[in-house]
């Protein structure tokens, strides 16, 4: 694919007027407010997973609605003292697995919280092992169920057990609560922003090729999934789209990037026709934005010019664990 979106001088200053709700802030703080009525961590038992050089134990958190959510948890073994922890949210389409299949964080030497993806996990790997049980109007596919109204659309479901897993990590052993990190790729980059305009005191925010940003210009200039799945939802649903651009705007990923506080770390690539690069810049150009300038956070973003949906792939991965170390002062 070549390059389709603005030009790379041009994406480095891109800062639109993203459409906000004027209740944007007490539909989460609602939201939020009811999901912490739950009890936080519901199980945590020990996985045996053949590896001997890092333990595994299987999670279970409250989510939405008291919702059980399932994650690995993963930290080197032996270490007994308290560790930085990544909280990591998955693409679209992809559930859990097995433990064994993401262990750089672990292998690095972070305690890792891999959060399982409701009602997704049959599209790609080994799939997901957590129930989306709620309806709403709307499509059959994530991207469009409950599109009809913020309150019961799927995002607003996600979201919030990404925020419940940032706190569900504190609670585990061997954490250290003050350095809890999101990241993510695709749809986890885009839960992972949510999380940092949410979670005050998140340490750091690392985010790939991020889904969610910038939804009213993606879906007009992408007709790739999960985009294309709303485009395809109104290209039936002609009278819907009020409604569903109205949904869209409580869960764009710009208006959370306006308020991260969080040092962030961002990578896109430049032939991305999945999660164009001019929305994943939207979101960078406006990280802290809410807080004024003075107290922008240290932010920075690489652009990868020969690159899609992969966002840098393992290049970007080695940046982001030696930008993580030194942030956070850790010894690899």
């Amino acid at each position: 694919m070549p390059l389709f979106d603005l030009p790379l001088d041009q994406l480095e200053r891109y800062a639109p007027e993203v459409r906000e709700p004027a209740d944007f802030d007490a539909f989460w703080t609602s939201t939020l407010g009811s999901a912490g009525a739950a009890p936080l961590v519901v199980d945590v038992r020990p996985e045996r997973t053949g590896l001997r050089l890092v333990d595994t134990w299987d999670v279970t958190f409250a989510g939405f609605a008291g919702d059980p959510i399932r994650a690995w948890f993963t930290r080197p073994a032996g270490v007994r003292t308290p560790l930085p922890a990544v909280v990591e949210f998955l693409g679209y389409g992809r559930g859990r697995g097995q433990p064994h299949e993401r262990l750089t964080w672990a292998a690095a030497g972070y305690a890792h919280l891999l959060m399982d993806t409701r009602g997704q996990g049959d599209q790609y790997g080994t799939g997901g092992d957590t129930a989306d049980p709620h309806g709403g109007a709307g499509g059959q596919w994530p991207a469009t169920r409950g599109i009809l109204s913020p309150a019961d659309y799927y995002y607003r479901r996600l979201i919030t057990d990404g925020v419940r897993a940032v706190h569900a990590v504190r609670e585990l052993p061997g954490v250290d609560p003050a350095r809890v990190v999101a990241t993510g790729n695709s749809q986890g980059g885009g839960i992972a922003i949510a999380v940092a305009g949410l979670v005050p005191d998140l340490a750091a925010l690392l985010t790939t090729a991020p889904f969610l940003c910038h939804v009213q210009r993606a879906i007009e200039l992408t007709d790739a999934a999960p985009y294309g799945e709303i485009v395809n939802y109104l290209a039936v649903h002609r009278d819907a789209e009020d409604a569903v651009r109205r949904t869209l705007s409580y869960v764009d990923g710009v208006a959370f990037a306006r308020r991260a506080v969080a040092p962030a770390h961002f990578g896109v690539g430049l032939r991305d026709t999945v999660c164009p690069p001019s929305t994943a810049f939207a979101a960078y150009n406006q990280y802290g934005a809410a807080n004024g300038r003075a107290a922008r956070p240290h932010c920075t973003m690489h652009a990868y010019p020969f690159n899609h949906h992969d966002g840098g792939d393992a290049v970007h991965v080695g940046r982001q664990l030696r930008w993580l170390n030194t942030l956070l002062e850790t010894t690899p």
